[in-house]
């Protein structure tokens, strides 16, 4: 750290500078990026829509005194060429993909995979909850009906030979006695 007023006073001018320069250099160099992503996907209505953006931005950064003109002017030959040879047929485009969009499309394309076997899974055991439930209505509506079925077959009853004399012998004084009293 320097002792002088000036010479500390000159360090943090410094420092200040050096970030806006920094910001500046890294938005010319984030604008070409964005213009040649354009590019690598294949989508040239939006890289003709970024090129007067890019050189803009490039233009800023020589007048700020961040890059020096000849190469603003090389930067800005370099992406207008790309651009007009990929439009007259000269040069054609491969979409690139790196590996961190490799993994991503891998991750992506297992979770679907995961999902698509948990669904099926679940709706195996919905058919399977279903047919238990379909199972115990249908033991429900068979308990229910079997009583039904057999009261209405009960009062055919079997009865021995001496409880039907028993239960008609009763029976037969009952309606004679009355009759008895009736004649005298």
């Amino acid at each position: 750290m320097p002792n002088i007023k000036s010479a500390k006073k000159r360090v943090l001018i410094t420092k200040k500078k050096n970030a806006r320069n920094r910001s500046d250099r890294s938005r010319m160099n984030n604008a070409i990026k964005a213009f040649n992503k354009a590019i690598d996907s294949a989508n040239m209505e939006e890289a003709e829509r970024l090129l007067p953006l890019t050189m803009s931005i490039i233009d800023k950064s020589v007048t700020a005194g961040i890059i020096h003109k000849n190469a603003a002017a090389n930067k800005k030959s370099a992406i207008s060429k790309r651009l007009s040879d990929i439009k007259s047929g000269k040069v054609t485009v491969t979409v690139k993909k790196d590996n961190k969009t490799i993994a991503t499309e891998k991750a992506l394309a297992a979770k679907q995979a995961r999902e698509s076997a948990r669904a099926e899974f679940r709706a195996k055991q919905l058919e399977k909850e279903a047919e238990k439930v379909e199972k115990k209505k249908k033991a429900v509506k068979e308990t229910a009906e079997k009583p039904k079925k057999e009261k209405a077959e009960k009062p055919a009853k079997k009865t021995t030979k001496k409880a039907a004399e028993k239960a008609e012998a009763p029976a037969e004084e009952k309606t004679e006695a009355p009759a008895e009293e009736k004649a005298e």
